[in-house]
């Protein structure tokens, strides 16, 4: 059920916009109804306003007024169901959360717990499996900079010292520099990896910070449309941030995109 609430969010807000749209045309509406004939293969409107249903003839110069009154009779139909959906999401959202089965589990004592196999892994079950996971990061050039995070870690750039701090400090567990494989380019080493708490999938973050360097730039490029190619879209699975000599990343940046994307 992960993400389950995001989506019916969304779908509230998509019933919203249906609704107002719907309300907005049946507003500005004939009034009447739509009665149609056919008769000899000929086709004949008619706009009635009783029960009767007989009306008046819609001659063929004012076609408008048919597909008016059929929008009309269309739009009553869509609003009625949108409104009965929108109420149906509203009362789920009451009293939904995508993690209610974790938190039957983490509400047992503690010794209780240690007798329950849990329907579904927690949230910190998954992290600690995930991190448990061996891998071997990209190797360090003879020379390069020697530069550690908070962490103890060693990374590439100050930049990506300031991203880790970051993240250290937030409590966001990632992987520094673990293999992804990509067809069409092969093993890459993204800056980033961690696990979604709404999606239960790796999200990669890269950071590009020679933006204004030609050759950098055209290799970036071609690292971001690999990652499309592969399923991985920017916003959804891939976060990107840039940097040149003359525009520096900060920390306000770093905390807008992990507070969207991560937290």
């Amino acid at each position: 059920m992960k993400g389950l609430r995001n989506l019916l969010l969304a779908e509230r807000q998509k019933l919203e916009k249906i609704i107002s749209e719907t309300k907005t045309r049946l507003d500005a509406a004939p009034e009447g109804k739509l009665r149609i004939s056919k008769s000899h293969n000929h086709v004949q409107y008619y706009c009635y306003k009783d029960e009767k249903k007989c009306g008046n003839y819609i001659a063929k110069e004012n076609i408008t007024m048919a597909q008016q009154l059929a929008q009309k009779s269309y739009d009553e139909k869509v609003l009625h169901l949108a409104e009965k959906r929108h109420s149906q999401i509203k009362r789920l959202l009451k009293d939904y959360t995508d993690d209610e089965l974790e938190r039957i589990y983490i509400s047992e004592h503690p010794q209780r717990q240690k007798l329950i196999q849990p329907i579904e892994p927690t949230w910190e079950q998954r992290v600690n499996e995930w991190k448990s996971k061996e891998y071997k990061g990209k190797d360090f050039a003879e020379g390069t900079p020697v530069i550690l995070t908070e962490k103890g870690e060693r990374v590439r750039s100050k930049s990506e010292k300031i991203m880790a701090d970051f993240f250290y400090r937030k409590g966001l567990e990632y992987k520094y520099e673990c293999p992804l494989y990509l067809r069409g380019m092969g093993t890459i080493y993204p800056d980033f990896t961690f696990l979604s708490k709404k999606t239960g999938e790796e999200i990669y973050w890269e950071h590009n910070g020679k933006c204004d360097e030609p050759l950098y730039a055209r290799d970036m490029v071609r690292k971001i449309n690999t990652y499309e190619n592969n399923g991985i879209f920017p916003g959804e699975r891939l976060i990107l941030t840039y940097e040149t000599e003359q525009t520096i990343l900060s920390t306000g940046k770093i905390e807008q995109l992990a507070e969207r994307y991560l937290m």
